[in-house]
């Protein structure tokens, strides 16, 4: 029997940087994860921008290890491909040079989730316990959670939990109340490759806005080795309303899309393909309660239109941490003190998962997808402003202003055709919002 103030359910991102933010302050936690590490995660394995200045708060050694890691590439872009066939180069900084610092990193979980699990193991104020299936969880009379491990050998008590055990959470489902809504759901396959032909000099990360996958795409990520994170992720509803077997659709689109087809002429498939799920932060849903905070993929916090979850996850930790020392210096973990979590989480994620939101919606429409591809071809602003749509979530919103698209397509002239412009974006954002 554990007894302790906070236990952190789950090691990867959200759980490990809310501990290490815990030890950093000088606050004990046990951290339990059913996996001993290193262990795999499916995933897409590209570290969006938020990742390397959370790396940085946690310990700024950190970014310059993970871009010294032989198990990582930096990427300096991303390729766009629209369902017209259209191809676009979006380079994340304006030139590249080789002293040019690059726009993200991708790598493998295996080993991203490792890096941050030896840092835990390095740290006095933190029990790991690897290898420990929570499967049952009670608040008891007192207000402490008891948790317990599916052969019974492991039990705890907490008076707080921090809950970072992934997109299949039971304490999410169960005591969060986050039922699966496959509106606001992802259904993803991965598989690793080697020898995928014609990737990118420079690492790019390709996007494939293939009308099979819509709302949704098919991605191919370079890694070390010669190998290839190649996989695709499409809205469960549509997947669904569609009738669409992923598995297939994915090896036909492989093996006779004209634009793949002899790029995967000769790739070796390094392993079976793997499903799994995403639970996206389309809507608001509550993030605590008594005694407890959903974290991460456990808080349904994946960005909507790119499917990335990592910088979310960290984020949620690191103001999870926060929240976790302010009730332990109240002596208090009621729902009241906690609820200041969800307001934190909203203030900082809310605006971007909404404009997330929104522009997954407007991926359901192909032509104005080839529009606007047809157009950034010839409008490096335009391009750059897609690049980080993907890459750089701080300027994000620049891309739902109005007069934004308007100064793009038609150039910085003014007088009614503008006028006109901005006020039909404005009647298109008000029947998203709709």
């Amino acid at each position: 029997m554990y007894d302790v103030d906070i236990c952190v359910l789950g090691a990867g991102p959200a759980g490990a940087t809310a501990a290490l933010h815990l030890a950093k302050a000088g606050v004990p936690c046990l951290v339990v994860d059913r996996a001993v590490f290193p262990r795999d995660k499916i995933c897409g394995d590209a570290l969006g921008s938020g990742v390397l200045p959370e790396l940085a708060l946690i310990d700024a050694a950190l970014p310059g290890r993970l871009a010294a890691s032989s198990r990582q590439l930096p990427t300096w872009g991303v390729h766009f491909s629209a369902p017209n066939g259209r191809g676009i180069q979006l380079p994340a900084l304006p030139a590249f040079t080789p002293d040019t610092p690059p726009g993200g990193h991708i790598i493998k979980r295996l080993d991203f989730d490792l890096l941050l699990v030896e840092e835990l193991r390095q740290r006095p104020e933190v029990t790991l316990l690897e290898g420990v299936n929570i499967s049952r969880q009670e608040c008891t009379a007192d207000g402490r959670w008891l948790v317990e491990s599916a052969d019974g050998q492991t039990r705890i008590r907490a008076r707080l939990l921090l809950v970072a055990n992934g997109a299949q959470s039971a304490f999410s489902r169960q005591v969060g109340g986050h039922a699966l809504d496959p509106a606001h759901h992802c259904a993803g396959l991965r598989v690793y490759y080697r020898g995928v032909r014609g990737l990118h000099p420079h690492n790019y990360i390709e996007l494939h806005f293939h009308q099979e996958f819509l709302p949704g795409y098919l991605w191919i990520f370079p890694l070390p080795n010669g190998e290839a994170n190649v996989g695709v992720g499409m809205l469960t509803s549509a997947v669904a309303a569609q009738k669409v077997n992923l598995r297939e659709r994915l090896q036909q689109m492989l093996t006779q899309h004209p634009a793949l087809k002899e790029r995967f002429a000769d790739a070796e498939p390094l392993e079976t393909v793997r499903g799994f799920g995403l639970p996206l932060g389309s809507k608001r849903r509550s993030l605590s309660g008594e005694g407890y905070l959903l974290l991460g993929d456990a808080g349904s916090l994946i960005d909507p239109v790119t499917g990335e979850g990592i910088s979310n996850a960290m984020l949620s930790g690191r103001l999870a941490a926060a929240t976790a020392r302010q009730a332990l210096a109240a002596q208090s973990f009621g729902a009241g003190i906690l609820a200041t979590y969800d307001d934190a989480i909203h203030q900082n994620l809310g605006r971007q998962l909404e404009l997330s939101y929104r522009m997954q919606r407007l991926l359901r429409f192909p032509r104005v997808i080839n529009f606007f591809a047809n157009r950034a071809a010839n409008n490096p602003r335009l391009s750059d402003a897609i690049t980080n749509m993907f890459l750089n979530r701080d300027l994000r919103q620049q891309l739902w202003q109005p007069g934004f698209y308007v100064r793009q397509l038609l150039g910085p002239r003014r007088g009614p055709v503008v006028r006109a412009g901005i006020r039909m974006v404005r009647e298109l954002q008000r029947w998203w919002r709709k």
